[in-house]
Formats: structure tokens, C-alpha cells, sequence
């Protein structure tokens, strides 16, 4: 869905391609590749692409997630510099040796990501449907790291919450919990401000 049957992000069409030229190979070749399945990078890889294609829809659904993973990485990351310590380990790559400097400080990103995806919506408009859309996506990224990645690794905390490291009942209610925790609670929570933001915006 464009503006107006334009264009709605022509300058930033140029940073989308020019970041998915650096990312993909650089992570690629730093991490696993099951490293993409992760919301954050899968994300973020989406966000590219609809700057490239100018799509509302795909960029409303990150302005949902976004927040939410920037906050908690931001968390994580501010945590472990502050005490030595992390709160949930999601950021612990990023003190790792073994993986490239470059690679971890790409993920820095998630400072930066949210900011220019609401920008954008703020721009553009905030299309209600992306809630939706980032609720299926994060149900198939959920899926499929439980059934196509190593327990080890626990992508998408598709495996143990990331409280406690421990499965919460069977697998498929584990799944379904999970997924109520992020689409429910935490993308509703930032669905709602967006919209009482948007609409804020437009009775100016």
C-alpha cells in the first residue's frame, strides 16, 4: 500500500537497500543461519523491505514490535554494562569474542530501528492492520524455531520463557502462551499508543 500511488518512502528506499546489502552477509556469515528467525532480525530485514517497496502495511506492523524489542534489548544490554550481569541473556553475543566486532555492532540497530520506524508512522500514518500482520508473523517465527531449531538455542523463547528457563507445560501451550505474552499483551500495548498517537496527529 503506497501514498497516494506514491512512493511513500523514496529516500529511505536507498537505506533499505543499501542495509540489507551489508546485513545479510555479515550475519550470515557471523552467526547461524537460524539467526534470521529471531523477530529482531527478521524485523528489522522486513523494515528493509518495505522501505524498498514503500509499504505501509509491513512498516506499521514494525512500528508494533519494534518498541518492544528495542526496549528489552536495550534493557539487557544497559544491565549486563551496569552490573556485569544480564537480565535475560539476550544480549550476551554482544560481549562474545568468538563473533566478529562489526557483526555485534551492527546490532546496535536496535537503538535506532524503532525511532525511524515511528518516525515513519508519524509520517505516514499508522494502518491498524499492521497488528495483525506482526502477530501472524511473530506466530510463524515462534512455529518455526520450535520445530526447525535447536532447544539450545531457544529463538523466539520458543523453547523456556526467558525468566526462568523452564517450559511452561506441554509444547503447544508453551507455544500459545508465549505467543499471548508478545501479540497480546506486549504488540497490543504498543497497537494502542500508536493508534491514540495517530489519531492524535490527524485532529491537528
Amino acid at each position: 500500500m503506497k501514498t497516494d500511488g506514491a512512493h511513500a518512502y523514496p529516500r529511505l528506499r536507498w537505506l533499505g537497500l543499501a542495509w540489507l546489502a551489508v546485513f545479510l552477509p555479515t550475519s550470515a556469515m557471523a552467526y547461524r543461519l537460524n539467526n534470521f528467525l529471531f523477530l529482531c532480525e527478521l524485523g528489522v530485514i522486513l523494515t528493509a523491505v518495505a522501505f524498498i517497496t514503500g509499504n505501509r502495511i509491513l512498516v506499521s506492523s514494525q512500528a508494533v514490535a519494534s518498541p518492544i524489542i528495542g526496549v528489552v534489548w536495550i534493557l539487557d544490554a544497559g544491565w549486563r554494562l551496569v552490573t556485569g550481569d544480564f537480565l535475560f541473556g539476550g544480549t550476551a553475543y554482544m560481549w562474545d569474542p568468538q563473533f566478529p566486532l562489526f557483526a555485534r555492532l551492527l546490532s546496535l540497530y536496535h537503538i535506532g530501528w524503532p525511532l525511524l520506524v515511528l518516525w515513519c508512522v508519524a509520517r505516514t500514518g499508522y494502518d491498524r492492520r499492521g497488528w495483525a500482520l506482526q502477530a501472524g508473523i511473530a506466530a510463524a517465527g515462534i512455529l518455526v524455531s520450535r520445530l526447525g531449531t535447536d532447544p539450545a538455542s531457544n529463538v523466539n523463547y520458543a523453547f523456556s520463557d526467558p525468566f526462568f528457563g523452564v517450559q511452561i507445560g506441554p509444547a503447544p501451550v508453551h507455544l500459545m502462551v508465549t505467543l499471548i505474552a508478545l501479540a497480546g499483551v506486549g504488540y497490543g500495548l504498543t497497537h494502542g499508543i500508536l493508534i491514540r498517537i495517530d489519531l492524535a496527529y490527524r485532529s491537528r
